[in-house]
């Protein structure tokens, strides 16, 4: 599955298999050769805008992802490494974030900035990189008394050097499954906020937004409304079961280690 959306996303990079230009003498038609998913109601195509909304909900999940990555190495690093006041500090702090309500949050940020796919970018990161900054604290606080980091420290390494060279390393099995499990919830995270209107702005495709648009059509057009929720469900399952695998690989290794 998780093959699938990539090969989707590549796609709309490249290929649509139609125009998506509106067309009211095709409106709500239903599934058939030409539009296999049928029809939204301007006429457009649904599974032209299915593959064209991938482009868009997957780039902003992998940078949100990325991006609290980045965050949460750099935090999660600091803490578990220097502990004491700079441990409480930063971990109050990952407490304050993660006590606001998501949505509550997108709305403070949409109001202060503007609705714009970096804007979403940027509130879904704060959102997320709480959760990298204790998973990469947690292992910190595993390595950073072994004997090979005491080695490095009497051989005069510094805390630079030590952190990225020699921990971060040996953290990355933890953090790329955590990751790819994170990306299911970015997809999830970012589809919800175009649901509710926070997220990608018309004429740009969004999986949240057309999912939104067709509500009122499930009864005489369903498939307008199954379309986009069988892709993110997909997605989401997709996502999650390959992080899964990946933990559940990489815990036995270490067990077998």
């Amino acid at each position: 599955m998780t093959l699938l959306v990539v090969i989707m996303l590549f796609t709309s990079i490249f290929f649509l298999p139609q125009n998506n230009a509106m067309d009211p003498k095709l409106s709500l038609q239903k599934p058939s050769l030409s539009n296999p998913l049928g029809t939204d109601n301007f006429g457009r195509d649904i599974f032209s805008r299915i593959i064209a909304g991938s482009k868009y909900t997957l780039i902003i999940a992998v940078c949100t992802v990325i991006g609290a990555v980045i965050a949460g190495c750099l935090l999660g690093l600091a803490a578990g490494f220097f502990g004491g006041l700079c441990d409480e500090i930063i971990m109050r702090l990952m407490d304050i974030i993660s006590s606001f309500p998501g949505i509550l949050f997108a709305l403070v940020m949409i109001a202060l900035f503007d609705n714009s796919p970096f804007t979403l970018f940027a509130a879904l990161t704060i959102l997320f990189f709480p959760s990298f900054t204790r998973v990469i604290r947690s292992g910190t606080l595993q390595l950073k008394n072994s004997d090979f980091i005491l080695a490095e420290k009497l051989l005069g390494a510094g805390f630079a050097r030590i952190m990225f060279i020699h921990i971060l390393p040996n953290l990355m099995p933890s953090l790329i499954s955590a990751s790819i499990l994170g990306l299911s919830n970015a997809v999830l995270a970012e589809t919800a906020m175009s649901y509710l209107g926070l997220g990608i702005q018309p004429p740009i495709p969004s999986w949240g937004r057309m999912l939104s648009e067709s509500q009122i059509f499930l009864f005489n057009a369903p498939w307008y409304a199954l379309a986009p929720g069988i892709c993110i469900m997909l997605t989401v399952i997709a996502f999650h079961f390959l992080g899964e695998g990946l933990r559940r690989h990489f815990g036995e290794k270490n067990a077998l280690a």
